[in-house]
């Protein structure tokens, strides 16, 4: 297996019924499966037929004014094609966002989609795996848990980020079932998937929705380990990682979080 293409889209509201999503940035990063190493990049943001759907000022800054000099989709098209085409793709909740909102671009230019080879949905497989160990499956609520910052809602920080919080979460899985009683699973089971909202381009909180599962948990929280305490665990996760080298990282880590490429 080739690198896989972890990517993400971000899109204009639909406002009224039968308006569609354009998109207005595409992002991805090729990932090496074994080292699970950034090995490329590429990322651009897209002009719209129709700039008037743009909100002059969006938190995230893909504005009106920095679309308007992007290059149109069809002019990107090829450099998609060839980053996805054939290869795994990788995201969170791209199959039920980021993947269509593809292969419409393509219908739209009359060109056949890209195909991949399997789809790793990274919301699908900490909904099996991690649960609610964080709260909810927000990538904000993940990124905050783990200590590696905001999420900005620009496609290629948010991918970078994202193979982050997997590769942490597979981390305290590893962990987790490799030491049962010092680390018992405090999961309290997973949560019900969802689309993602079509409230996405006017601020970073509709954004944020159509990204993840809401937040409707009631009061509960499950948090397994103090803050203090997660740095500790962490350093135990590089020790078992040491202990295994010759192995394939990304079977070692990714199959305790039930990862299916399907």
């Amino acid at each position: 297996m080739g690198e896989i293409a972890f990517f993400d889209v971000e899109t204009t509201t639909p406002d009224g019924a039968g308006r569609k999503f354009c998109l207005l940035e595409f992002g991805a990063i090729l990932v090496c499966p074994r080292k699970l190493v950034e090995v490329d990049s590429y990322c651009t943001l897209i002009r719209p037929g129709d700039l008037s759907m743009v909100p002059p000022k969006r938190l995230s800054g893909i504005t009106r004014e920095a679309v308007a000099a992007a290059p149109m989709f069809e002019e990107v098209a090829d450099q998609i094609f060839e980053i996805l085409n054939g290869r795994v793709w990788a995201g969170h909740n791209i199959q039920r966002f980021d993947c269509p909102r593809i292969r419409e671009a393509f219908a739209e230019i009359g060109r056949p989609a890209p195909e991949p080879i399997g789809v790793i949905d990274s919301l699908a497989v900490l909904n099996r795996g991690f649960g609610r160990r964080a709260g909810d499956l927000k990538m904000a609520t993940l990124a905050s848990y783990f200590g590696l910052g905001q999420q900005k809602h620009r496609s290629l920080d948010d991918v970078r980020l994202n193979l982050e919080v997997l590769k942490h979460c597979a981390t305290v899985l590893l962990l987790e079932s490799s030491l049962p009683q010092i680390l018992p699973n405090r999961s309290t089971g997973s949560l019900e998937m969802v689309t993602r909202s079509r409230a996405n381009g006017r601020s970073c909180g509709e954004e944020a929705s159509r990204k993840s599962p809401p937040t409707s948990l009631g009061n509960h929280r499950a948090v397994p380990y103090k803050k203090d305490k997660l740095g500790k665990v962490m350093e135990r996760a590089k020790d078992a990682l040491h202990g295994a080298q010759g192995t394939r990282p990304l079977k070692t880590l990714l199959k305790h979080s039930r990862l299916l490429l399907r």
